[in-house]
């Protein structure tokens, strides 16, 4: 996949061009993203966002490379609670998840389920594998791990190198939303 990419939530109303291959893609197992995800799942005509082992899985790009075409005004950030650092950004048209910004990143990390069925990207690798007490075993399939999470945070120093170290900013015209406010 190298090029560019456009891809839409499902009525169509949000548009992301990306521009060339995703420096890594991933799957993240750390107890933020699984629990974002188990409540934004629940949203009517979301896609679901968990795969079946409980990984949350992107594809991460340089923000320079990525350009909201249209749509802005109805996408909505959720954060889990109102001081977090990240934010979890859907499309309300549809409630398709669109993509995780970490504050002060220059990267965006483009949920998998954004693509549609069967054209997302599989993981490299696995992140914050350590958070999953008492869950089943994963496969070893995917590397996860000390070394593969130093080769994460190894691509994500280059990206911001390549970017000049700059980190742009993504401003919705929307309010951000507390997950909690979601089911109070």
């Amino acid at each position: 996949m190298s090029g560019i990419t456009k891809l839409s939530c499902d009525c169509g109303e949000v548009v992301l061009t990306l521009k060339a291959d995703p420096f890594i893609t991933t799957e993240c197992h750390c107890t933020s993203c699984r629990t974002a995800a188990t409540a934004l799942e629940i949203l009517p005509l979301a896609r679901p966002m968990l795969s079946p082992n409980g990984g949350t899985q992107f594809a991460l790009y340089r923000k320079d490379r990525v350009s909201i075409d249209k749509g802005i005004s109805v996408l909505t950030a959720f954060r889990l609670k109102p001081e977090s650092p990240t934010r979890r950004v859907v499309a309300s048209c549809c409630n398709t998840p669109v993509f995780l910004e970490f504050q002060h990143g220059h990267w965006l990390s483009v949920y998998s389920s954004f693509w549609p069925e069967g054209a997302s990207l599989a993981p490299e690798l696995r992140t914050v594998v350590s958070d999953r007490e008492g869950m089943a075993d994963l496969d070893n399939d995917v590397p996860a791990g000390k070394l593969p999470t130093a080769g994460f945070y190894a691509r994500l120093l280059g990206a911001w190198i390549a970017m000049g170290f700059k980190s742009p900013t993504i401003a919705l015209s929307r309010p951000d939303k507390a997950i909690s406010e979601m089911t109070a």
